[in-house]
């Protein structure tokens, strides 16, 4: 049996005197002049620029290292006629940057032809032998890699024998084998780069590498240069960076705000179709790129090849995007069953197994897990277990692939640093990373994995924790505040959706479980009758006596009916202090 832990809430406390002055310049409650200061938004100029993203506070693209290379050489090719190869990646951060890359080539007049590795023979990333392939099937002149192709050293360098130049685009950490010589490498975690850009997504760094083309090619006076709107492309940049889960903060927040107000009235018929296959029928938001679209997106590239994918974003023939979404839609669904039967595998193994004060990194393995959907099945376990994950699936080469996904505050990548003699080769993020290892060293790295995880946890409080945006008065439920937390938007990875409190009330009716697996309460606040949905808690007990509660408040549309709903993300029995 698996023991959750109890949820740690925690706020940041706001100086009332500061909290009340935010209240007053902007117009807000005070309930939500308190969630900005515990977002550390306290500066009214910041603020500001929170509230309103301007694209005039982008960082010139000039500002990362590298661009101005990488900028001469395409360009160079370009005017040569050369023929390029863009060089992408099978998630849709790889797939959007491809497309994007590809049709601002194109619109400038290049001879640009994409390429999408194969997950499963071709692997993650510029090998050698997918190089020489490429070579082969489309001669090219310049190979441009987006979203991956940092730590691509041997194949760069086969390019380089081969007498073609490469130009790495990408937003990886370097891996253990080091940095490729590439002509050209524009990557925000190399060099001493702006903050503001450190965290953009692989779509985000092929955006600014765009830019910088179309600012040089005007200067040069292309007159194909002086037509192109790259604001037009936003939304596949928006796209791209909300699934690849990179901070909402900054560029990236720029980025995503206006890349959604074109998505929401996009002119790509292949978007637009998707969106229709998704079933999204009010405004587009980060919720519906997240779990709506991006899967879709993903899941050709997560069962093998991405192509339809690739073809479905650029298309602007409808029945071609309506086959294509079609396509997309039967691979997204063939994916969660496969998924879905992983997880009920590794958490039948963990559960028989797991001990909580003794283990702190976890690894399962079986010889038969798809590759393309062990990352999806890794988040979902880290969630459930709250601790480190390495999810590994082997093929007949006696070779694991494994992806990893952390807990918040924990840096993956250097943790499985301390693991290299046990694994062939690793890479990735402080959340999110991979690796390969041979299947007879898995129990040894599941040793040393746990040893340097325990290392690291073995004295924080295992509990999960809920952040706490403000404590609030059940007065305050209301469309008021509503329409206040929506000035936050977009929501996601670090600007998550509020998590409000409310201390002391009591259900009007005993709790109901609904659709098998879901809680749901009923209460009086601020002398209306609310309803709060605790989805996935259905087998948790409801204790008697007054609660309290932790939530998001969402406008539920339903049967043509528009109202506020409560979305559990806690509740306990009513404290006189946290």
């Amino acid at each position: 049996m698996v023991v959750r832990s109890e949820k740690r809430w925690t706020m940041v406390e706001a100086p009332p005197e500061t909290a009340d002055a935010i209240a007053a310049e902007f117009g807000f409650s005070r309930a939500m002049a308190r969630a900005l200061v515990a977002r550390g938004l306290t500066d009214p100029a910041e603020i500001e620029k929170f509230l309103q993203p301007r694209l005039a506070d982008l960082t010139d693209p000039f500002a990362l290292p590298g661009m101005d290379k990488a900028v001469d050489l395409i360009l160079q090719h370009v005017e040569q006629g050369s023929s390029i190869l863009v060089y992408g990646d099978y998630d849709v951060d790889g797939v959007t940057a491809t497309a994007l890359m590809i049709q601002v080539l194109s619109e400038l007049g290049a001879i640009a032809a994409p390429f999408l590795p194969h997950r499963i023979e071709d692997g993650y990333g510029l090998g050698v032998e997918t190089l020489n392939c490429c070579v082969e099937v489309f001669r090219p002149n310049l190979i441009i890699t987006v979203d991956c192709g940092t730590s691509s050293v041997e194949a760069v360098r086969e390019a380089a024998r081969l007498g073609i130049d490469v130009v790495v685009t990408d937003h990886h950490e370097p891996a253990a084998e080091g940095v490729a010589e590439a002509c050209a490498i524009v990557n925000p975690k190399l060099g001493n780069c702006p903050e503001d850009i450190r965290m953009l997504a692989g779509v985000g760094v092929a955006f600014k590498v765009c830019h910088g083309l179309v600012k040089a090619a005007r200067q040069r006076k292309l007159e194909a240069a002086e037509k192109l709107d790259l604001k037009t492309y936003m939304e596949l940049v928006a796209v791209g960076t909300v699934a690849d889960i990179v901070p909402l903060l900054k560029e990236n927040r720029i980025l995503v705000y206006h890349g959604l107000m074109l998505l929401n009235k996009t002119k790509s018929v292949g978007l637009r179709t998707l969106i229709e296959a998704a079933g999204i029928t009010g405004p587009v938001d980060t919720y519906h790129i997240g779990f709506m679209i991006g899967p879709r997106i993903n899941a050709a590239g997560r069962l093998g090849n991405a192509d339809a994918a690739l073809e479905l974003v650029m298309t602007e023939q409808e029945p071609r995007a309506k086959i294509l979404a079609q396509q997309l839609d039967d691979a997204s669904r063939k994916r969660q069953e496969i998924e879905d039967r992983i997880v009920g595998e590794a958490c039948a193994d963990l559960d028989a197994r797991f001990d909580a004060d003794k283990d702190f990194g976890l690894v399962v393995a079986h010889p038969h897990w798809h590759a393309g959907v062990i990352g999806i099945v890794a988040s979902r376990i880290a969630s459930r277990y709250n601790r480190p994950v390495v999810v590994i699936g082997m093929d007949d080469d006696g070779v694991g692939r494994g992806s990893c996904r952390s807990v918040p505050g924990f840096d993956l990548l250097s943790h499985l640093q301390q693991c290299s003699p046990m694994l062939r080769r690793y890479g990735g993020h402080a959340m999110a990373a991979g690796l390969e290892v041979d299947q007879a060293r898995i129990p040894e790295f599941a040793a040393r994995f746990n040893e340097v995880c325990a290392a690291s946890l073995s004295q924080v409080d295992q509990r999960r924790q809920l952040m706490v945006d403000a404590w609030i008065a059940p007065s305050d439920i209301g469309d008021p505040l509503y329409h206040d937390q929506n000035r936050l938007r977009p929501f996601g990875h670090s600007n998550p959706l509020p998590v409000w409190a409310i201390r002391n009330v009591t259900p009007l009716f005993p709790a109901r479980v609904i659709g098998g697996k879901h809680l749901k309460l009923i209460f009086s606040l601020g002398g209306k009758q609310r309803e709060a949905i605790g989805f996935g808690m259905g087998e948790r007990e409801v204790p008697d006596g007054p609660l309290d509660i932790a939530f998001n408040l969402i406008l539920n549309r339903f049967n043509g009916q528009e109202y506020l709903q409560l979305h559990l993300q806690d509740f306990r029995p009513a404290q006189t202090k946290d």
